[in-house]
């Protein structure tokens, strides 16, 4: 059993209808005319989402920034946060010292506040959790991607993935170019310069943490609707080009970038009409869009393609799709 069937089957019934079925990466609460609460939360863990050995503060920024991405995809506006740390044994008041000064670093950069929280002890390791709230005029859910919409990504896809494998020194490219993965994986950019753009185009958004595939599979569940995703028109950085070159096969080599997450780029889908306009505000703010896809009749899995032909996949992580 996946995270995912694990959720629907044992929490999803729990649920508020705040909680959208637990299907989105947020909950929505009426606060007052024209206006939403935006609530959401993430956790990370030594070992899982961040080396052992990373510096304190990276830690704690990195914490931030996932979650400030879950506001973006929804187009809240950041507001306060609420933090939950377990201190491992190996972690002094310095480690501690350094972890806050990097909470109050983005703090100051994304405009958001901490509100309150709980510090515990742990044997195991360093484990950290935020609650984020944020405020919208129209929040943008996951499920309102309709038939003909395009399926549109910012930036570019698979460098979270290859920071990890520079991160591990397991990738075999250019010094520069590994310096500048390892700071795309330590330090996410949560695209909050899109949000007017989400709430004045886009039908449905979220953002890509589980990588591409994965989150387009999520996409399409909570708006009920087929999708069809083009790979080989997956936005790639330079550093992402120069993997793809030196992969043996290209469409296993697309496949991995857009499995692979840790991108916190959005994905959203947007009708054809309004593409044009949307792509010119997120120029505007320094961005890219580029349509992959397209919203489908029907429902189930997605149609992945390279160069027009279904792909088979080769990583075991995407058996989920099965």
């Amino acid at each position: 059993m996946d995270e995912f069937r694990s959720i629907a089957e044992l929490f999803a019934p729990m649920a508020l209808p705040e909680g959208e079925g637990l299907r989105d990466d947020a909950a929505f609460l009426p606060s007052g005319p024209g206006r939403e609460l935006v609530i959401t939360a993430d956790a990370v863990v030594e070992g899982v989402h961040f080396l052992a050995g990373t510096a304190p503060d990276l830690v704690a920024r990195k914490l931030l920034r996932v979650n400030l991405s879950d506001l973006a995809a929804k187009a809240a506006e950041p507001f306060g946060y609420l933090l939950t740390v377990a201190w491992p044994e190996s972690w002094a008041q310095a480690e501690r010292a350094a972890f806050a000064r990097g909470l109050a670093q983005d703090q100051a950069e994304f405009g958001i506040g901490l509100l309150g929280g709980d510090t515990v002890s742990t044997p195991g390791p360093m484990t950290a959790a935020v609650t984020a709230l944020g405020y919208a005029p129209r929040a943008v859910r996951r499920s309102g991607a309709r038939e003909g919409d395009l399926l549109v990504v910012s930036g570019a896809i698979g460098d979270g993935w290859l920071g990890l494998q520079a991160a591990k020194r397991e990738l075999a490219l250019g010094g520069d170019h590994l310096a500048a993965l390892e700071r795309r994986y330590a330090l996410p950019e949560p695209r909050l310069e899109l949000q007017a753009l989400l709430r004045d185009h886009a039908t449905a958004a979220l953002d890509i943490s589980d990588g591409l595939i994965a989150d387009v599979a999520h996409l399409a569940r909570a708006s009920g609707v087929g999708i069809r995703l083009d790979l080989e028109r997956t936005p790639l950085s330079p550093m992402g080009l120069a993997w793809l070159a030196g992969s043996p096969n290209r469409g296993d080599g697309l496949e991995a970038l857009a499995s692979g997450g840790d991108d916190y780029e959005i994905l959203c889908t947007i009708p054809p009409e309004r593409v044009a306009p949307a792509a010119a505000a997120a120029e505007a703010a320094g961005l890219s869009l580029t349509a992959v896809g397209t919203v489908r009749e029907g429902s189930g899995p997605p149609l992945i393609r390279v160069d027009g032909a279904p792909h088979r996949f080769a990583r075991g992580s995407f058996s989920h799709f099965a």
